[in-house]
């Protein structure tokens, strides 16, 4: 996410905006979950990935607001 960013502005976002931080960081740590599901490291039912994934969604909707709204 933000690939198309510059890694200091996506760092100096995290650096000063608190929620932006957390988002962020959820949103990789559910990004790593859903691709070890994927790929069948984590066993998981298809319940549960679907919310992980509507989860991952809605950080991902809220980080662009944020930058959005700070750029």
């Amino acid at each position: 996410m933000f690939e198309n960013q510059s890694p200091d502005e996506v760092r100096a976002m995290i650096d000063r905006n608190d929620e932006f931080r957390r988002l962020y960081h959820r949103h990789k740590d559910l990004d790593k979950q859903v691709l070890e599901a994927e790929t069948g490291r984590l066993p998981m039912d298809d319940m549960t990935l679907h919310s992980l994934k509507v989860e991952k969604l809605r950080a991902k909707d809220r980080l662009t607001t944020i930058w959005d709204s700070h750029t």
